[in-house]
């Protein structure tokens, strides 16, 4: 099995000529070999492919989790018992997925067996719960998307922002067990409540894992749901696979809910189904679209103002006549800005020159809270300072790039109403009927909320990002706007200095695959995913490393770099990939290596 470590014996006692003995994988960082124990007869019983356990190693008793039953240990080695059975855990099919993903990200089998696990120990499980919602009266323009499906490959559904998935969920559950995994817990929150109002059995993972374990009709969760148990599994669903939330990029191995989803599904012989408004260029990739009709699609994303900003008087800033005019018209409004803070670039007003740290040179931001005038703070190295600037000493500082502290402020003064702030560290939630905040806002509000019109500040920041998947980046955030202001119905207005930008024809025609279309020619014109897959190396490990692919027979990966201390890895394909990063020895020190990152 590929991303399996080499088997070694624990010392003790001989066992005896019929002893039951099982290998363990451990949950300890940075060890993926395998060891064989011994089973006492009390609890034989309990032991099963996926078993937690505790184990003796070295002195310590550490976790883990059990990997083969019956194996015939080394000849000649001595071995110790089992120190305790913990409970349920993993199927075995998510066993051997977990060796799977392990190569396909250049991980630790580890990382997948504890996201497969419960929270905490599953000792004995609830009787099973098999009733699934009941069926749609009718779906409508949907119901041709449900012809049957190809079992080798994933197909995506492309339907509009503001369609309803529940008639879908409720559909495909009436073939048996499903797995639906969500790109947020807000998101699965609010389908299980349709789907359970509709009679049907449904745990949310990870809280109801046990109950998943034991078997049940719909079993949903964020992220990790992906490695959620789903006994007598029918149909593995991923709402909304553009959505970057649907992978691991805060650490290594940074793996991806969609390609889990496919190639479990894939294995377990069962229709893999992705929903999703504007479906990015890996959808694609990896198999067949099916859409609704125009009309219907059309009805389902806002209506879009693109309010061209290019012959605009500056002394206005950030805030256009029709900006400040929708505001006031409209009863409730969101303004989305992804910048935190009251003001993230300041230069001299005196001297011209940006304020930046003396110790590391970044760019100081004005700390949101705190005296007149507001210290100055370094958002890489923490330094805190006056608000003076450090060439020429003046104390007045001129904004060049204010954050969404400094907006609510503007904002609430120019539109005469009380304006809330929001980001993704706001715990009290404002209530006001104008919010601005970072792109979080239109993560933790839904169309119940009944903000019928979002506005987006500065698109261009979101349209001009360094980063290959930019565009699509930039579709989502329409898609989901148009999701939130309740589809057609609702108004989605952005300011911009590039009003012909192929996200904006997406967004106006209703048709995701403009942008596709034109996205395609230059990502094979830079050999960029997914016509090749790339891994990005770095850490102080990361020259022995790179100089172990180098050295690969028949060059498999091309090595550009280093940027900014990083290394960027080519392949032709993923296995090509993996296999290339699990044939080099990884070496002492620290070394991260990020397979196929979505913000690269």
């Amino acid at each position: 099995m590929k991303g399996g470590g080499r088997r070694r014996a624990s010392p003790a006692a001989v066992p005896e000529p019929e002893a039951l003995v099982t290998r363990v994988v451990t949950d300890v960082a940075g060890v993926d070999k395998e060891f064989d124990y011994l089973v006492p007869a009390g609890v034989a019983a309990a032991v099963r492919v996926g078993t937690q356990v505790r184990i003796e190693l070295n002195g310590r008793r550490v976790g883990g989790w059990v990997v083969a039953v019956g194996v015939e240990p080394p000849t000649g080695l001595a071995l110790r018992p089992l120190e305790k059975v913990r409970g349920w855990g993993p199927e075995p099919e998510l066993v051997d997925l977990a060796g799977w993903a392990a190569w396909r990200w250049a991980g630790r089998r580890r990382t997948f067996l504890s996201t497969a696990s419960a929270p905490t120990a599953v000792p004995v499980l609830p009787n099973p719960s098999w009733r699934p919602p009941a069926a749609p009266a009718g779906l409508g323009a949907t119901a041709d998307l449900l012809a049957p499906f190809p079992l080798d490959r994933p197909v995506t559904l492309r339907l509009a922002p503001a369609a309803d998935v529940t008639p879908v969920v409720a559909e495909l559950a009436q073939r048996g067990p499903i797995l639906v995994i969500v790109p947020s817990v807000n998101r699965g929150s609010t389908l299980a409540t349709r789907l359970r109002r509709a009679g049907g059995d449904v745990a949310v993972v990870p809280e109801d894992w046990a109950q998943a374990r034991a078997g049940t009709a719909v079993v949903i969760g964020a992220r990790a749901a992906a490695w959620a148990p789903c006994p007598g599994l029918t149909t593995v669903i991923v709402v909304d696979g553009h959505d970057e939330a649907l992978g691991e990029q805060q650490q290594a191995p940074t793996w991806n809910a969609v390609a889990v989803a496919g190639e479990r599904a894939r294995r377990a012989g069962v229709p893999c189904v992705v929903v999703s408004p504007c479906p990015t260029l890996d959808l694609l990739a990896a198999g067949p679209v099916r859409l609704t009709d125009r009309g219907t699609e059309r009805q389902g994303w806002a209506a879009l103002e693109v309010v061209d900003r290019r012959q605009d008087d500056p002394r206005l800033g950030l805030y256009s006549d029709r900006l400040v005019s929708r505001i006031r018209a409209e009863p409730r409004v969101v303004c989305v800005l992804n910048r935190t803070g009251r003001a993230r670039l300041l230069a001299c007003a005196s001297c011209g020159e940006l304020v930046r740290c003396e110790r590391c040179g970044s760019a100081l931001i004005q700390q949101p809270e705190g005296d007149t005038p507001r210290p100055l703070v370094c958002p890489q190295c923490t330094l805190v300072r006056p608000q003076v600037c450090a060439e020429c000493g003046s104390t007045r500082l001129r904004l060049l790039r204010v954050g969404v502290t400094r907006v609510s402020e503007e904002l609430e003064a120019l539109v005469g109403r009380p304006v809330g702030e929001v980001t993704s560290a706001t715990v009290s939630w404002p209530d006001t009927s104008v919010l601005v905040g970072t792109e979080a806002v239109l993560h933790r509000l839904t169309p119940a909320d009944h903000f019928g019109a979002v506005a987006f500040i500065d698109f261009d920041q979101e349209l001009l990002a360094p980063r290959i998947r930019a565009a699509e980046e930039a579709l989502a955030l329409l898609a989901h706007a148009s999701r939130l202001a309740g589809g057609r119905a609702g108004k989605v207005l952005v300011q911009t200095r590039i009003p012909d930008h192929p996200v904006l024809k997406a967004a106006l025609s209703a048709d995701p695959g403009i942008l596709s279309a034109g996205e395609l020619p230059i990502r094979q014109t830079l050999r960029l995913p997914p016509v090749t897959a790339v891994a990005v190396v770095s850490g102080p490990a990361a020259a022995p490393y790179l100089d172990g692919l180098a050295a690969l027979p028949d060059s498999p990966v091309e090595i550009l770099g280093p940027d900014r201390d990083r290394w960027l890895v080519k392949a032709t394909d993923a296995a090509v990939l993996a296999d290339a990063l699990a044939a080099v020895p990884r070496p002492a020190g620290r070394l991260r290596v990020a397979v196929d990152p979505a913000r690269l």
